[in-house]
C-alpha cells in the first residue's frame, strides 16, 4: 500500500529518506521500497540501531564528517571519526593493545581496532589531536599507522596530493617488508654459521656420551670457561645468538611483550619463553662449567618461527596481488563545465554545490547531482545493483559512481557535493573497524598451557631450594623446565598451517586474507547471494532471437544510433561488415548521434530515425521499423500476437529483457537480451542447501527478474527491489537467526559484505567490494564458493593435527629430561621430529576435488 509520506522521514528498515509516496505494511510502518517491506515482514527482528544505518541523503554524515560538539573534558572542538590502517597487526592481542594506546591520547573518546582488516577507527577531537599525531602515536613497537584513504586505489586521474600520500603509504609498506626480509636473512645466515659447530662437534660429543663412545668424547669440555676455546665460544655464541634472538626474533618478542602487557597469553609468549630461557640457560651453563649448551635451540626456535611469519606474510601479499586488476569505483577529479562551453579540471574535493560537471561516455559521474542538459543512459549497477542501465532525462537525479554508457552528461552538483560511493566507503570502514578478530585456537591453548608450565617451574624451583641445591643450579633447573615444558612449536604450527592453507586457496583462485576466515566459514548457517554479477554474469548479451534475418540486420543498423540498454548487445550480435568480418563498432567516438545529425542519419538505408524512452523507430528502405517493449508497441498501436506477448512474460520471469521488433505496423519477432545465470550456480546452491545451509537471494532488481531463483528448491527466501542500505539491514536481521555469509560483487554490496559474519566477493567485482569482503573469488567462478567451504573444513583438520604434532617436541623432551638424558642432541631430535611432522602434514593437499 502506498501513502502520502509527508509525515514520515525515513524507511523503517534501512533508514533511507522515503520517496514522495511510501510503502506501508499491516503495522503501518513505512518503507522506501517493496524490498525493504518484504524483508521487514519476513524476517522481523529488532530494529537496527541508528548508528548502523548508512545515511543516503545529501546531508552530512555524522560519523565521517566532522561536526561541532562538546568533549568530555568540557573543551569544544571538532569531533571526527578517523580511520587508520595499521601494518603489523596479526592477533586479537594487537587489537587490545592499539585500542589502549589510542585511548590514552588526549582528545580521543573511542577507538575500535580489527586485525582482520588492519583497521582502527578513532573518534577524537580534531582540535586536541590531529590525524597526523594519531598516526605517530600508533606507529610504535613495530606497528606502522597511516590514514586509511591513503591505501584506496582510485582512477589514474588522481590529484598530486592524493598520489603523494599513496606513494608514502607504499614506501612505508615496502620498508616494513624489507625489514622483515632482513630479519629472515640475518636469522638464516647467522643460524647456518652457528649450527656448524653443533653438527660437527657438540652433537657427536653428546651422542658419544649417551653410548659411552670414548673415541668421540675428545671434545668434551673443550668449550668450558676455563679454556681458550670456551671463552671464544661464549663470546661468539652469546653475541650472534643474541642477534638472532633480539633482531630476527623481534616480531615474536614484541608479540610476547604485548600479550603480557595486555594479560592475553598467546603462542608468541610460548616461543619467547623457550628461546629466552634456552639463551639464558646456555650463558649461565658456560659460566658454571656445564657442557649442555642450548644456544642451538634459541637459534632454531627464533629463526624458524620468524621464517614462518615471513612465509605467512608473503602468502598474504601474494593474495593481495591477485586483486590488482579489480574494477575501480571512485573518481578523484572532475571537469567543471564553464559558461561558454569550456571545462576546467578540478579535484572532486573542491567541487561546490551548484557546479556543473561534464561527464563523457564511459566515465564515472564523480558526485551525486541532477542531470541538467540532454538525456543519457547510465549504468548504476555498481551502486544500486540494478542489472539494466537506466535512461536519464533532464531533471533526473544521477548517482555518483555510476557510469555514463551513452551520450554525455552535464550534472549539477548536489548540496552535499558527495558521492554515493563515498558514503558507501565510509559505511564499509565503519563496519570493518568494529569487526574484531577471533583469537586463534592455538592462542587459547597457549593461555592454558603457560599457567601449567610456569607453575611447574615454580614448584620445581621451590623443591630445589628446600633440598639445598646451589643457586646457579636452581636457576638452570628452572630455566630447563621452561624450555623443555613450553610447547613453543605451537608458534611454528600456527603460521605454517595458515600459510599453506592460504596458499592452496590462492592456487585455486580463492583469496583469503585472514586465517580466522576459515574458522568463521565453518560456522555459517545462512548464505546470502546478490543476483546481478553474482548469480548472473552481469553482462548484457543476446540470449535468443526469433525474427527474420533481414529484420535483425535492419534492427542492428538502427541500434547503432540508439541509447537504450540493449543496443550494444544487439549491434554486437547482428551487425557485421560487408565482408562478414568483425562486428561494426556500436557508436562513433563522439557517442550517440543526436537530433543535430539529421543529415548523417539520412545516409545509407535509414531515411528517418526517432528515439523513444522505451525503444526506437525508423524508416529503412521505405519500410517503417519499430524496436522496443510492449508499451511502445501499444502506444504506436502496432499489432502484437499472443505468442509474442507470452514469450515477453516468460523472459521477464527469468530476469531477462525482451525486445520486440516489427515492421509496417506488425510485430514480427522478439530478441531476448539478458544477464545470464552463471555457469554452475544451480549446483552451488544445491550443494549448499543439501548440507543444511539456508540460501537467500538479495537484489536490487525487481520481482519479475528474480522469479526464476524463487522457484529453486534450495532457495529459502528471495528479496527483490532492495536498496544497498536495505541489504545491510537485511543482513543484520538474518544474523539474529544464525551466522551469515554474504556473496556479492558490486560496490552496492560492500556494506552488506562488511556487515555479514563473512563476506565473499567475486573476482569481477569492484575494489571496494573486495576490500569489504573476507574472501575474494579471483577467477570469477561461483562454484569456488562451495569449494571455499570444503577448504575451510580441511583447514580445520590441518590445524588440529599440526597443533597436536607441536606437542611431539614436549613428548620427547620431557621424558628425556625425567630420565636424565636430555641434552642438546635430544633437544635437536625433538625439534626435528616435531617440526618435520608439522611440515609434512602442512605440505599435503587440503582437498583433491577441483569441481
Amino acid at each position: 500500500m502506498r501513502t502520502d509520506s509527508a509525515e514520515a522521514s525515513s524507511c523503517s528498515l534501512c533508514g533511507r529518506e522515503i520517496p514522495p509516496f511510501s510503502i506501508e505494511d499491516e503495522t503501518e510502518a513505512v518503507f522506501c521500497s517493496t524490498g525493504c517491506r518484504d524483508v521487514h515482514s519476513t524476517l522481523g527482528g529488532p530494529e537496527p540501531q541508528d548508528s548502523e544505518i548508512a545515511p543516503t541523503d545529501g546531508g552530512d554524515i555524522d560519523d565521517e564528517i566532522g561536526k561541532r560538539n562538546d568533549t568530555s573534558d568540557g573543551q569544544e572542538g571538532e569531533i571526527v571519526r578517523t580511520f587508520l590502517r595499521i601494518d603489523g597487526m596479526h592477533s586479537a592481542t594487537c587489537e587490545i593493545f592499539l585500542e589502549s594506546v589510542a585511548g590514552k591520547q588526549d582528545g580521543v573518546s573511542d577507538a575500535e581496532a580489527s586485525y582482520v582488516t588492519e583497521t582502527i577507527r578513532i573518534t577524537h577531537n580534531l582540535d586536541q589531536i590531529s590525524k597526523t599525531d594519531l598516526c605517530d602515536a600508533l606507529s610504535t613497537l613495530g606497528y606502522t599507522a597511516y590514514l586509511r584513504e591513503e591505501t584506496t586505489d582510485t582512477t589514474q586521474n588522481s590529484t598530486n596530493t592524493t598520489l603523494q600520500s599513496r606513494e608514502m603509504a607504499g614506501i612505508r609498506k615496502r620498508r616494513d617488508d624489507q625489514l622483515l626480509e632482513m630479519r629472515y636473512a640475518a636469522g638464516l645466515l647467522f643460524g647456518a654459521f652457528l649450527m656448524i659447530p653443533y653438527v660437527t662437534i657438540l652433537y657427536p660429543t653428546h651422542l658419544a656420551s649417551l653410548f659411552d663412545w670414548e673415541a668421540l668424547q675428545m671434545f668434551d669440555g673443550a668449550f668450558q670457561l676455563d679454556s681458550q676455546g670456551g671463552l671464544v665460544f661464549l663470546r661468539l655464541y652469546f653475541i650472534l645468538t643474541g642477534v638472532i634472538l633480539f633482531f630476527t626474533g623481534l616480531p615474536v618478542l614484541r608479540g610476547a611483550y604485548i600479550s603480557l602487557k595486555m594479560r592475553r597469553p598467546n603462542t608468541d609468549l610460548l616461543v619467547a619463553i623457550t628461546a629466552i630461557s634456552a639463551y639464558v640457560y646456555s650463558t649461565v651453563a658456560v659460566l658454571v662449567g656445564w657442557n649442555d649448551i642450548y644456544y642451538d635451540l634459541t637459534i632454531v626456535v627464533a629463526a624458524a618461527v620468524t621464517a614462518m611469519m615471513f612465509y605467512e606474510s608473503s602468502i598474504k601479499q601474494r593474495a593481495l596481488n591477485r586483486l590488482t586488476d579489480l574494477t575501480v569505483s571512485q573518481v578523484d577529479t572532475a571537469r567543471v563545465y564553464e559558461t561558454g562551453g569550456t571545462t576546467t579540471e578540478v579535484a572532486v574535493d573542491n567541487l561546490a554545490p551548484g557546479d556543473r560537471v561534464l561527464v563523457r561516455q564511459g566515465e564515472r559521474i564523480p558526485v551525486d547531482g541532477m542531470l541538467v542538459e540532454s538525456n543519457c543512459t547510465v549504468d548504476e549497477a555498481v551502486v544500486t545493483g540494478e542489472s539494466l542501465p537506466v535512461l536519464k532525462r533532464t531533471g533526473d537525479t544521477v548517482i555518483g559512481g555510476s557510469v555514463v554508457t551513452d551520450d554525455v552528461a552535464v550534472v549539477k552538483v548536489g548540496e552535499s557535493a558527495t558521492s554515493s560511493i563515498d558514503r558507501i566507503t565510509a559505511a564499509v570502514w565503519k563496519l570493518q573497524s568494529a569487526d574484531h578478530g577471533v583469537q586463534r585456537r592455538a592462542d587459547r591453548l597457549a593461555a592454558r598451557v603457560i599457567g601449567l608450565v610456569g607453575g611447574s617451574a615454580v614448584l620445581i624451583g621451590g623443591a630445589a631450594v628446600l633440598l639445598g641445591v646451589e643457586p646457579p643450579e636452581i636457576v638452570l633447573l628452572v630455566l630447563m623446565v621452561l624450555f623443555v615444558g613450553s610447547p613453543w612449536a605451537l608458534g611454528l604450527a600456527t603460521p605454517l598451517s595458515v600459510a599453506t592453507s592460504l596458499e592452496e586457496a590462492v592456487q585455486r583462485g580463492i583469496i583469503v586474507f585472514d586465517e580466522t576466515v576459515f574458522e568463521r566459514l565453518r560456522d555459517i548457517d545462512i548464505v546470502v547471494f546478490d543476483k546481478t554479477g553474482t548469480l548472473t554474469t552481469g553482462e548484457m548479451d543476446v540470449i535468443e532471437a526469433d525474427a527474420p534475418p533481414d529484420l535483425l540486420e535492419v534492427v542492428a543498423e538502427l541500434e547503432q544510433r540508439a541509447s537504450h540498454p540493449a543496443a550494444n548487445a544487439i549491434v554486437t550480435a547482428f551487425s557485421h561488415t560487408d565482408d562478414g568480418g568483425e562486428p561494426k563498432p556500436p557508436r562513433s567516438d563522439d557517442g550517440v548521434i543526436d537530433e543535430r545529425d539529421n543529415e548523417q542519419k539520412k545516409t545509407g538505408r535509414i531515411r528517418e530515425f526517432t528515439s523513444h524512452a522505451t525503444g526506437i523507430e525508423g524508416i529503412v528502405e521505405d519500410r517503417e521499423t519499430l524496436v522496443g517493449n510492449l508499451d511502445l508497441f501499444a502506444e504506436q498501436e502496432w499489432t502484437v500476437s499472443d505468442d509474442i506477448e507470452s514469450r515477453v512474460a516468460d523472459a521477464r520471469g527469468f530476469g531477462q529483457l525482451p525486445v520486440i521488433v516489427g515492421r509496417d505496423g506488425t510485430a514480427e519477432g522478439i530478441i531476448i537480451v539478458g544477464d545470464e545465470p552463471r555457469e554452475g550456480w544451480d549446483e552451488t546452491i544445491t550443494r549448499l542447501g543439501e548440507r543444511g545451509t539456508d540460501v537467500v537471494v538479495l537484489t536490487g532488481d525487481d520481482e519479475e527478474a528474480t522469479d526464476f531463483f524463487s522457484r529453486h528448491a534450495h532457495v529459502t527466501h528471495v528479496f527483490a527491489s532492495v536498496p544497498p542500505e536495505g541489504k545491510t539491514a537485511a543482513i543484520r536481521r538474518l544474523k539474529s537467526k544464525g551466522q551469515v555469509a554474504m556473496v556479492g560483487d558490486g560496490t552496492n554490496d560492500a556494506p552488506a559484505l562488511a556487515a555479514a559474519d563473512l563476506g565473499i566477493s567475486l573476482g569481477g567485482g569492484t575494489a571496494l567490494a573486495a576490500d569489504a569482503a573476507d574472501i575474494a573469488i579471483a577467477d570469477d567462478e561461483i562454484r569456488s564458493v562451495e569449494m571455499a567451504f570444503d577448504l575451510a573444513r580441511a583447514a580445520q583438520q590441518r590445524v588440529r593435527r599440526n597443533n597436536g604434532l607441536a606437542f611431539v617436541y614436549n613428548g620427547i623432551a620431557i621424558p628425556a629430561a625425567l630420565a636424565g638424558v636430555f641434552n642438546p642432541l635430544t633437544a635437536a631430535v625433538a625439534v626435528i621430529a616435531s617440526g618435520g611432522l608439522i611440515a609434512a602434514n602442512s605440505s599435503r593437499k587440503l582437498i583433491k576435488s577441483d569441481y
